[in-house]
């Protein structure tokens, strides 16, 4: 769970640096790319939700 803790960290604080630089600089590219860090962040998430998933039925058989 470290691991998925770690990933949300990261992409809380790369939302919130192009977030302040949409800010500053109001293009609208920080904006996709907030979008797309959320979208593989959601991915990444998923598919390591899933490894858990296996290896604990995989341990438990």
């Amino acid at each position: 769970m470290v691991l998925v803790r770690l990933l949300l960290f990261i992409a809380l604080a790369v939302v919130a640096g192009a977030l302040v630089m949409y800010l500053v600089k109001r293009d609208r590219r920080y904006l996709r790319f907030i979008g797309q860090v959320a979208k593989f962040t959601v991915l990444l998430l998923l598919a390591i939700l899933v490894f858990y998933a296996v290896e604990r039925l995989i341990d438990v058989a």
